[in-house]
């Protein structure tokens, strides 16, 4: 991607008086990264700013809408931004606190109150909110909206989680991914927001670090609508990073989505840059440079994300994997497999299987995670486990030749890894698993196994990989290397390059997967239809049409 010189430039002026305020040696290392971070745009003195009357924002601040996240049974996160120009810097506010009040209720009209309150919104945070509403019932729904001054957000729906030893029959949800605002319109939200579902999850690529064009990219806008220059360029600055989640959650069908069901995010590689490994860039620019550019990334995603506490950035790192429970049904660990992996194998890319890559040392997930989670299955007294996270898990071989090329940024590229994590499903007893997956902009459905070699080996669970919301554009129902990977991959059951999204069931005796798909995101309005489904039954996984 190629960067507007003067933007470089710029960038890079800030990384010198950073650098020199730091200490380089210091500035080489998460914790200085953020100093430098905090340094750069200031930070550190907009904690003492100055509290405004809020009554004199003059225009509505909540153009950005309202959104909710990671239900428990007795608790909800609440969102908004204070953005009454969400495509300017600062949003079109001044750097100083504003006091915001907020409700949740037992009905729309908000005639039974459940719980109220004020938080501040504060300019180093970029006017964000994330109100942790609890003291609330288990398994019901909500409503909740916002007050800034004489202005009222648009109302949210909201639902909490069941308690964790109740037994519910079943749990619906949806699993989105990828959605390059100058790829399409995200026709599939305003879909989404009409289904009947208890959570969403956003397995990653929420926003893209590339440049969109003053039309929009392929949305095409037309001549009275154009977008600011400063989209039309890669994002590297934490302004970069604001203004960009500005113009994506500014979008409607987004807005809409958010407002009808609580999200449970986690990110993959654009959120920060395409491909990126632990503290290791796509390209080969100065550590520092892409330090400096991860926390700004990491800390504009958290300030635009319905997420709690625990999230919030510490330093330059972000502890984004967590775990959620819906009764004795469910339990969802919610994986980061960009934040602490090992550098892709073999320079990245497509590439055959060698010592490299198969390196047992390798890890997706950084050993800590790894342990967390097979420590999590241990403990685990739920019918479904469910992994969430963000790249192609199960084998997916690219060619027919004798030994084929694999995916060297998915799991195909952390053997080992991988290895260790299904060894340790069966070790804790886990019966039913059920992987979801993001960032191939289509739509898979898979039987996991841990020997692909061998015909007839055992399903130790299933894969299900939501396409893309509008990354891709168009896509098209049997994409050219459809013939290939159906005869390469006995495992793969179901392959469809259409943008949409998953609708899963979660039941008592078996998993229902719904793959909904959109016949065009290039233009808006594109009509949804349920490609295919199917399902897998507890104690026998394998996925059968439904």
């Amino acid at each position: 991607m190629t960067l507007v010189p003067h933007h470089r430039a710029t960038h890079a002026t800030e990384l010198r008086a950073a650098a020199r305020h730091i200490g380089r040696r210091r500035f080489l290392t998460a914790t200085g990264a953020a100093a430098a971070l905090a340094f750069a745009v200031d930070l550190s003195g907009s904690a003492q700013a100055a509290e405004l009357d809020v009554m004199k924002i003059a225009e509505n601040p909540f153009t950005l809408g309202v959104a909710s996240g990671d239900p428990q049974s007795g608790s909800v996160v609440l969102w908004t931004r204070l953005a009454p120009r969400p495509y300017e810097p600062d949003s079109g506010l001044p750097r100083a606190k504003f006091s915001v009040r907020w409700e949740i209720a037992h009905d729309a009209r908000f005639a039974r109150v459940a719980r109220r309150g004020n938080v501040i919104a504060h300019p180093e945070f970029d006017h964000s909110v994330h109100v942790e509403a609890d003291g609330l019932d288990a398994d019901r729904v909500y409503y909740f909206r916002f007050r800034a001054g004489r202005w009222i957000s648009p109302t949210g729906r909201t639902r909490t989680a069941p308690a964790r030893s109740a037994r519910i029959r079943e749990l619906k949800l949806a699993a989105v991914s990828c959605q390059a605002y100058h790829d399409g319109y995200f026709t599939a939200y305003k879909h989404l927001a009409d289904e009947d579902l208890d959570v969403v999850f956003h397995l990653g690529d929420y926003l893209y670090e590339y440049a969109v064009t003053a039309v929009g990219g392929a949305r095409n806008y037309p001549a009275d609508r154009r977008l600011p220059a400063h989209y039309n360029r890669e994002t590297l600055t934490l302004e970069d990073y604001r203004l960009r989640y500005g113009l994506y959650k500014s979008d409607p069908d987004l807005k809409a989505a958010h407002a009808a069901h609580p999200f449970v995010l986690t990110w993959d590689d654009h959120e920060t840059e395409n491909n990126y490994a632990d503290d290791i860039p796509e390209n080969d620019v100065p550590p520092e440079e892409f330090l400096l550019r991860r926390a700004a990334a990491y800390r504009a995603y958290w300030e635009n994300q319905p997420l709690r506490r625990p999230q919030r950035p510490n330093d330059a790192d972000m502890q984004l994997y967590r775990r959620l429970h819906f009764g004795q049904l469910a339990q969802f660990d919610i994986l980061d497999t960009r934040q602490y992996r090992s550098d892709q194998a073999y320079g990245d890319g497509l590439d055959i299987p060698g010592p490299e890559s198969e390196d047992p040392s390798r890890t997706m997930t950084g050993a800590t995670q790894e342990r967390w989670l097979l420590d999590g299955w241990r403990n685990s007294q739920a019918l479904w486990n469910v992994v969430p996270q963000q790249v192609t898990f199960a084998q997916r071989l690219l060619d027919l030749n004798p030994v084929a090329k694999v995916s060297m940024d998915s799991w195909d590229g952390y053997p080992a890894s991988r290895e260790r994590v299904l060894a340790g499903a069966e070790a804790a007893g886990v019966a039913n698993l059920m992987v979801l997956t993001g960032d191939v902009h289509v739509a898979y459905a898979f039987d996991v196994k841990r020997d692909y070699r061998t015909p007839g080996a055992k399903v130790v669970g299933t894969e299900i990989v939501a396409t893309s919301i509008s990354s891709g554009k168009d896509g098209a129902d049997k994409p050219s290397s459809w013939e290939t990977y159906t005869k390469a991959n006995p495992h793969l059951k179901f392959y469809n390059g259409r943008r949409g999204y998953v609708n899963v069931t979660l039941g008592e005796q078996q998993a229902r997967a719904d793959f909904r798909t959109v016949d065009a995101v290039t233009t808006p309005g594109g009509a949804v239809t349920t490609a295919a489904s199917f399902v897998t039954e507890v104690g026998n996984q394998g996925l059968k049409p439904a």
